[in-house]
């Protein structure tokens, strides 16, 4: 584990089941408001790390990536709380196309998601990356070998970097 700065964490994990576990912890620490971005090529461990966090968020259901129905709605069994999980990458949102961008999002109804506080986690959210809020935990899963990934933490805003700092002491110890 290489702790870069207090905004940054980057490390390697050794199976799918470490990232769903890493996953969980992160999702324990979750409040209504955050945004947990999710970025990597496909087979990264994104679906991993969604899968844990679900759990740790504290919902039944089963955590799947809504790439085709583009939202999930992981409701919390002790309050009710919902965590949405986003996936963009069948948005036909390009960095070219800022129009085209800004009325898919509009036309899908995810900028009431935005405004509404509600707690989200995106795949693929370079996507859409006009729309995030400035304060979002970022997740880059990479690629390492068949069992293992490389995560890198980015916190960027007061909210995300105090999750970041309570995630290291859940899940590290540090």
């Amino acid at each position: 584990m290489a702790i870069l700065d207090d905004k940054s964490l980057d490390f390697v994990s050794s199976s799918v089941e470490q990232t769903v576990r890493l996953g969980v912890r992160l999702g324990e620490l979750l409040q209504l408001g955050d945004v947990v971005c999710l970025s990597g090529d496909l087979g990264a461990g994104k679906t991993a790390m969604a899968r844990g966090i679900g759990r740790g968020w504290g919902t039944s259901l089963r955590i799947t990536s809504p790439t085709f129905t583009l939202v999930n709605e992981y409701p919390r069994a002790r309050d009710g709380l919902v965590l949405y999980h986003l996936d963009c990458y069948r948005l036909a949102l390009a960095a070219a196309n800022g129009e085209a961008a800004t009325a898919e999002w509009v036309t899908a109804g995810f900028e009431t998601l935005l405004e509404d506080g509600v707690t989200l986690m995106v795949e693929w959210p370079e996507r859409i990356l006009s729309h995030l809020p400035a304060d979002r935990l970022w997740i880059q899963l990479r690629y390492v070998n068949e069992t293992r990934r490389g995560l890198r933490f980015s916190a960027s805003g007061s909210r995300s970097e105090q999750l970041l700092q309570e995630f290291r002491r859940n899940a590290f110890g540090v």
